[in-house]
């Protein structure tokens, strides 16, 4: 965030897509595996993700660090959209169901405007 900040102008907006946070938090350890109805990861701390069947790292973070990072580096949270697909859609992601991401927010919009 403090390198967007630095690249934008005084009133430039940052809009970006990232999973939504609940979505993370009901992931099982296995990347193929969908997300189910249940918490399996802590809320609190929560920031690098691994899984045990792919050699790459996730960062995420819930919404209160999200929006103490956006402070810091200067922007102003303008809007949160959590994203729901119509009904008839389809996926292509095996760790998420239509059904899931028709319940709960699978990704997440952030809008923010760097202050000045």
């Amino acid at each position: 965030m403090p390198e967007a900040a630095r690249l934008l102008r005084p009133g430039g907006r940052l809009v970006f897509l990232v999973n939504g946070a609940l979505l993370m938090l009901c992931m099982p350890d296995l990347e193929d595996v969908a997300a189910g109805d249940r918490l399996v990861r802590d809320h609190f701390g929560m920031h690098r993700f691994e899984w045990s069947d792919d050699p790459g790292v996730e960062f995420h973070l819930g919404h209160g660090d999200w929006i103490r990072l956006l402070r810091r580096s200067g922007f102003e949270v303008e809007d949160l959209v959590e994203i729901r697909p119509p009904e008839g859609s389809t996926t292509r992601y095996p760790f998420v169901t239509l059904e899931w991401s028709r319940r709960w927010p699978c990704e997440e919009v952030w809008k923010a405007r760097l202050n000045g």
